[in-house]
């Protein structure tokens, strides 16, 4: 179940603490890829929150928006670049896209194995994808004063099976939002004090769970077809078939 991108748009940029996890999620992402001069970076769901560094110095930048969830004019002030798209059906060329992040996508996803297909589909060689989802094991998840409460929160085993089943190689991974998930200003001037402490302490686990990933060149699509030669054999072949009546030679 998707959410509605207006409350999307209120939490992200009218709430406090919609702009207090902007920034952290969108100073990880930047950590995970600190360049990406003349490349083609791609966000898919509600990835415009954390899109922005990437205007200056990308080739270019799009984010498509599911239609369940609706789409808005991005970014503020300029040019649009945002796109409303069948969860199934990206309006993009294959294997043109170097970067590409999924945030409030695969959680919110009734069928993920074909969104993921779509998203290997256009990641173009030497590619990273960024997936970003609600952590389980936190406290965010258990929630629904967030979007992280709403849609199928992973563990990161459980992530990184699903994209390898869908033909991904998770590279490496990273947890964040450390800090409590609470309207209270008060909680939210500490959170500079959880994020910094949080990924020291072995036993915290964060609201998300971050997974970047590449595709696998051999791994199988399509449908499997048939070897002509092999014929199966029914259940009732043989029983209209007519049969000689037995010879039965007279008793001497």
């Amino acid at each position: 179940m998707h959410l509605d991108v207006q409350d999307l748009k209120n939490f992200y940029y009218r709430q406090s603490l919609g702009r207090a996890v902007q920034r952290v999620v969108r100073k990880e992402v930047v950590r995970h890829w600190p360049d990406t001069t003349g490349q083609t970076v791609v966000g898919f769901g509600f990835a415009v929150p954390i899109l922005r560094p990437f205007l200056a110095k990308s080739r270019r930048v799009i984010a498509l928006m599911p239609g369940p969830q609706g789409v808005m004019h991005w970014p503020a002030g300029a040019p649009n670049v945002s796109v409303i798209t069948d969860e199934f059906s990206w309006p993009l060329e294959t294997g043109h896209v170097d970067r590409l992040v999924l945030f409030h996508g695969l959680e919110n996803c009734e069928h993920p194995a074909y969104m993921l297909e779509e998203a290997r589909r256009v990641l173009g060689p030497g590619g990273r994808v960024l997936f970003i989802v609600p952590n389980r094991a936190g406290i965010w998840s258990r929630t629904d004063a967030t979007p992280f409460g709403f849609g199928r929160p992973y563990s990161l085993g459980q992530l990184e099976t699903q994209l390898r089943v869908n033909g991904f190689s998770p590279e490496r991974h990273s947890t964040t939002l450390f800090a409590l998930p609470s309207h209270n200003r008060s909680w939210q001037k500490t959170a500079p004090f959880f994020e910094t402490l949080g990924p020291r302490l072995p036993f915290a686990a964060g609201g998300l769970i971050m997974v970047e990933a590449s595709k696998r060149a051999n791994h199988k699509t399509g449908t499997p077809v048939m070897n002509a030669a092999y014929k199966r054999l029914g259940v009732l072949s043989g029983l209209g078939a007519k049969q000689a009546k037995p010879v039965i030679s007279p008793r001497r």
